[in-house]
């Protein structure tokens, strides 16, 4: 069973299935400004929307780095995403994973869309 960092950091990093087997049946994820997904299935729905997206786009990360707590982690990051259509976008995200017995419950997501200049 993989720890609770490997499991934050493979869904911050958009390798989503990795952690399906680990999401809590009262799996709640709140993408704050935008939505509030709840059980596994809408999780996994956004999460193969985003898949389907990302197909299209490279990504390339810039700062990736985890805090782990006993029973939970932040992981930040900065992407920069780009396909064939636009020049690329850089995105900003925080994302605080809570987790029970091994079982992710929780996950709230911080994103904006930066520019270049404020990659640090």
């Amino acid at each position: 069973m993989p720890t609770i960092q490997q499991i934050a950091e493979a869904f911050s990093s958009h390798r989503f299935r990795e952690v399906y087997d680990y999401l809590h049946p009262q799996v709640e994820w709140v993408l704050v400004g935008a939505a509030r997904l709840e059980g596994p299935d809408q999780v996994k729905v956004a999460c193969e929307q985003s898949l389907e997206q990302l197909s299209r786009t490279s990504t390339q990360f810039l700062r990736f780095k985890s805090v782990v707590g006993t029973d939970a982690v932040a992981v930040d990051t900065v992407a920069k995403y780009v396909d064939a259509r636009w020049q690329g976008s850089f995105v900003r995200s925080c994302d605080v994973y809570e987790f029970v017995q091994g079982w992710l419950v929780g996950i709230t997501s911080y994103t904006a869309e930066i520019e270049a200049d404020d990659v640090r």
